[in-house]
């Protein structure tokens, strides 16, 4: 690995020089492992500790199948899919990894008794399989997350559609919290030249998510003049999202828990933004009740902010908690977009609010390699610029996840793989430069 990080540190990125390097037989990965899927039984949630369940492993190096190809990981991140790996719900991965085994041989590759997570990358390409032909080794990638079979005709209009449609990472093996990682190739995209690795890791999923969650015609379509209600907005969604809105002509109506958080939506540009916290906001009486009475007064609330208007579109991720509210305060014909659920998987709403004001919800899941290219892009071009606020060691990626399933972070947190310090990796300072400002923006906060 040491000859693999040296050339890719002197910045030579010639094929040659990347197809004469030896790969080794091992990497370390962070991995759960499957003898320990009972390790949190009987205590809550919130006190399942990351920590205990993250491993950094020696592991072999898989065999590359036709598609894929070996990206020598420089940085990546950490996102909920990781946490909800490392806590063993609302699941265990490994029922993912057993039920992609069945699939074929070369699926049977995934099916292992540990399981090397994580959803994002930055790095260069070492090896393609068999099959090949528009990525080679020395490219300088980002990856999203869809690894698709494609067999299946549901899956060619949208690729999320198809049945063997999967999260790398989170419902395959070899993901990006490694030093290697594989991946199909068609989840290869072009690292933006003004972004360190650390920098082009991070938006990966949470960008690609949100574009498809709010922009893209499967999701809410938003449009120039929308009013879109964001939830957790200064966090890994939320950020990109409130960043779409204001890029897209858009108001976002930013919600977030504390005043520095507040103070990061305002940095991005924006300027309607509830401090749910500080005025109060209690959506239920007690685990099983809800308070309407605190959904109007929500309502209200955003109302005063916009001069009269409703919610256009409500972008949901935190789900039970807030889902009641969400459908209360959009507006008559308005659209309510979900993901995620990071406060509970069963929503309940009042119904009258939905059917007689001609309300949808759309359920929104990561996105297609179009929607993830085009996300991609806003990045490349300075559109949207990543929320990183942390970077930690591989060996300390158990605080990194701890951090987020106990919401201490900020927008994104990133790890360094085989890269061995932050900065590095931008080969375009001039177009980094024009961007300093907006890139730095959520760093240590």
């Amino acid at each position: 690995m040491g000859d693999i990080r040296e050339a890719i540190l002197a910045g030579d990125r010639t094929e040659a020089t990347y197809s004469a390097l030896e790969v080794p037989d091992t990497y370390r990965g962070v991995t759960v492992h499957k003898d320990e899927v009972g390790l949190f039984e009987g205590i809550p949630s919130r006190d399942k500790d990351p920590r205990k369940s993250l491993h950094l492993d020696d592991v072999p190096v898989p065999e590359l199948a036709p598609g894929e190809a070996l990206v020598a990981v420089m940085a990546s991140a950490i996102n909920y899919n990781t946490v909800w790996t490392s806590i063993f719900e609302p699941v265990s991965t490994f029922g993912f990894l057993e039920r992609y085994g069945r699939l074929s041989p070369i699926a049977k590759r995934h099916d292992l008794p540990y399981h090397v997570v994580g959803s994002d990358l930055a790095g260069v390409v070492l090896r393609t399989g068999p099959g090949v032909h528009l990525w080679k080794p020395g490219a300088e990638v980002v990856a999203h997350c869809l690894s698709v079979e494609l067999e299946s005709a549901e899956g060619h209009g949208d690729t999320m559609l198809d049945p063997e449609q999967r999260i790398w990472g989170f419902e395959t093996n070899f993901g990006g919290l490694a030093e290697l990682a594989v991946v199909k190739t068609n989840q290869l995209m072009p690292k933006p030249a003004h972004l360190s690795w650390e920098e082009a890791a991070s938006p990966g999923l949470v960008n690609s998510t949100a574009y498809r969650q709010l922009v893209s015609r499967n999701g809410a379509g938003m449009k120039l003049g929308d009013t879109v209600l964001i939830w957790g907005a200064s966090g890994g969604l939320g950020s990109y999202a409130t960043q779409m809105a204001l890029a897209g002509g858009a108001t976002p109506v930013c919600v977030v828990s504390s005043p520095e958080k507040a103070e990061i939506c305002r940095a991005m540009g924006a300027e309607l933004v509830i401090d749910r916290t500080a005025e109060g906001y209690a959506f239920w009486k007690d685990e099983a009740t809800q308070d309407p009475s605190e959904w109007k007064r929500f309502g209200k609330r955003i109302r005063e902010l916009t001069g009269g208007k409703d919610i256009d579109i409500v972008f949901e991720h935190p789900g039970r908690e807030t889902f009641g509210a969400s459908v209360y305060v959009t507006r008559k014909g308005g659209t309510i977009t979900t993901c995620a659920s990071t406060s509970g998987f069963m929503h309940e709403y009042d119904n009258r609010y939905l059917w007689m004001s001609l309300k949808r919800i759309i359920g929104s899941h990561f996105a297609n390699y179009r929607e993830a290219w085009e996300a991609n892009s806003l990045v490349d071009r300075g559109l949207v610029h990543p929320t990183l606020s942390r970077t930690y060691r591989m060996e300390d990626v158990g605080q990194a996840a701890y951090d987020v399933h106990r919401n201490l972070h900020q927008g994104k947190v990133g790890v360094l793989t085989l890269s061995p310090e932050e900065g590095l990796g931008v080969s375009d300072p001039e177009k980094r430069a024009r961007f300093e400002r907006e890139i730095n923006r959520f760093r240590d906060v």
